[in-house]
């Protein structure tokens, strides 16, 4: 159950990072409460999530999730670039979580 709670805060850091991106430097109200609302849930669940699992590689986990996902979110229907090094450097943060969830074994 704690993995389920992790990944479900790194669902909604994503959702966090593109509110905030939406509220053009908090002079969107929505965007910018809908943001903060967010940021408050992933910490909530993120919280949940470390009374089980280790909080180092929790904190890697949701983080590199949310890195991950924000970063995937910008390249498919953003615009943003996907040069190889951008993509290898994606690579070695997935490999990295991956890495820390099989060290773990939780």
């Amino acid at each position: 159950m704690a993995w389920i709670t992790l990944i479900a805060a790194s669902i909604v850091e994503i959702a966090m990072a593109l509110l905030l991106k939406s509220s053009h430097g908090w002079t969107r109200l929505w965007p910018s409460v809908l943001g903060v609302t967010a940021a408050g849930a992933s910490i909530f669940f993120l919280t949940h999530a470390v009374k089980t699992l280790p909080v180092g590689t929790a904190y890697a986990i949701w983080t590199g999730i949310g890195s991950v996902g924000v970063t995937a979110i910008g390249i498919l229907w953003m615009g943003e670039g996907a040069s190889p090094l951008r993509l290898l450097c994606i690579a070695l943060i997935v490999a990295g979580m991956v890495g820390l969830r099989l060290m773990d074994g939780a």
